[in-house]
């Protein structure tokens, strides 16, 4: 469990959350155990899921954001800073301020291992994280100081997800003429956020539909006769900043040209769309269209909903940037490589250090006790049982 020491009188700061009420619970938490909180709000989602007496509202220019959060947390002298996310600009810069003034930073991000969890770090998550990818320090853990941790289910409501997007576009859109300089890290749009959940929903039941043979196919003739590629969303931070990728496109071309070039004519490659992708792209025509161009287009595949776990499991390796998935990758013995920097790149796990082209031929699984160590000590360490969409048992264990 992550532990983010005594908060017993304590100045908390919470700034911009998930949309939703997971903060504003977070908040009503941390003040039941004695500590003070504030909470900065950037647009008027944020407003509407925080409480009100302890909000803040930022109505300043980015440019002048880093003056002012700087000085927010040496007046209020604030000892722990909240965020979600490290990559955001306005998470950045307070990041930056409050290691300036010695403040402790603490970060959520979706969950390593999921649906059940939810990832807390001190410093960063993701490439930020200070977790060790060196294979000896594993190597060394105890598996009897890292007990198997006992998860309890958090009930996750994707509906709940959806209609706190809704009131949170909804709401930011209506009122901003009263943040009028906010930036948000993606397209603000409501009306476009509208658009691709009803084009989601629409694909979601085309493509179940349409694909609901396909697992027959990947358990049956395709099993272990295919290599797996789980796409990340087209404008995850993963890709943009924690990779050597501007665009999906690039990575799907990179791989498209090593299969054809090294892979064994007898194997396949599986494409995976990301499902919250669904409603905004749809990579089918340009995969298609480049493997014609390299003539393997009867080797090739593309699916968007057919089950995750079957997947992998049917695999005989896993490529991806740096997707969560590889960890469940690795979970089910599959040999995996990143292409990006990722956590769990750790020599003994992936295939590190191996060429993309050298992959086809040569995969290994991953070292099955090494990967129980790392997978045990990055719960322990990392993760929350908790749902910013449900419940979060681990409140209480904090």
């Amino acid at each position: 469990m992550n532990r983010i020491g005594d908060i017993d009188g304590k100045n908390i700061l919470l700034l911009q959350g998930p949309m939703g009420s997971f903060f504003k619970r977070l908040d009503d938490h941390f003040r039941a155990e004695g500590a003070s909180t504030f909470k900065i709000g950037l647009n008027a989602g944020d407003q509407f899921f925080s409480n009100r007496d302890n909000f803040i509202p930022y109505r300043g220019d980015v440019k002048d954001w880093k003056q002012f959060v700087s000085r927010f947390v040496i007046e209020h002298k604030i000892d722990k800073l909240f965020v979600f996310g490290d990559c955001r600009i306005y998470q950045r810069i307070a990041i930056g301020a409050a290691e300036e003034a010695d403040i402790e930073v603490f970060v959520f991000e979706e969950g390593y291992f999921r649906p059940d969890y939810i990832t807390l770090e001190r410093f960063g998550v993701n490439d930020y994280s200070h977790i060790s990818r060196e294979k000896k320090f594993y190597e060394a853990l105890e598996l009897e100081t890292l007990p198997d941790p006992s998860t309890l289910p958090t009930y996750s409501s994707p509906t709940w997800m959806v209609m706190s997007a809704i009131i949170y576009y909804l709401l930011s859109n209506l009122f901003l003429f009263r943040y009028p300089h906010y930036q948000h890290h993606r397209d603000f749009s409501s009306i476009k956020e509208a658009f691709f959940g009803i084009r989601n929903l629409i694909r979601k039941y085309y493509y179940r539909v349409k694909e609901r043979h396909h697992l027959s196919l990947i358990t049956g003739a395709f099993s272990k006769t295919y290599f797996f590629v789980p796409l990340q969303t087209y404008n995850d931070f993963q890709i943009l900043q924690h990779s050597d990728y501007l665009s999906i496109e690039k990575f799907i071309i990179e791989v498209l040209e090593s299969f054809a070039k090294k892979a064994p004519d007898d194997t396949h490659l599986v494409f995976k769309h990301h499902p919250v992708d669904r409603g905004r792209k749809d990579y089918a025509d340009f995969i298609y269209h480049q493997a014609e161009l390299l003539h393997i287009e009867k080797r090739v595949l593309l699916f968007h909903d057919v089950h995750l776990p079957t997947c992998i499991k049917n695999a005989r390796g896993t490529v991806t940037i740096s997707s969560t998935v590889g960890l469940s990758s690795l979970y089910h013995q599959i040999p995996t490589i990143t292409l990006g920097n990722a956590i769990y790149d750790i020599e003994g796990l992936t295939c590190k250090d191996c060429s993309l082209d050298d992959f086809w031929l040569d995969s290994k699984p991953p070292d099955k006790a090494l990967f129980e160590r790392f997978r045990r000590y990055l719960i322990q360490t990392t993760q929350l049982n908790g749902s910013f969409y449900g419940s979060c048992p681990a409140f209480e264990n904090m």
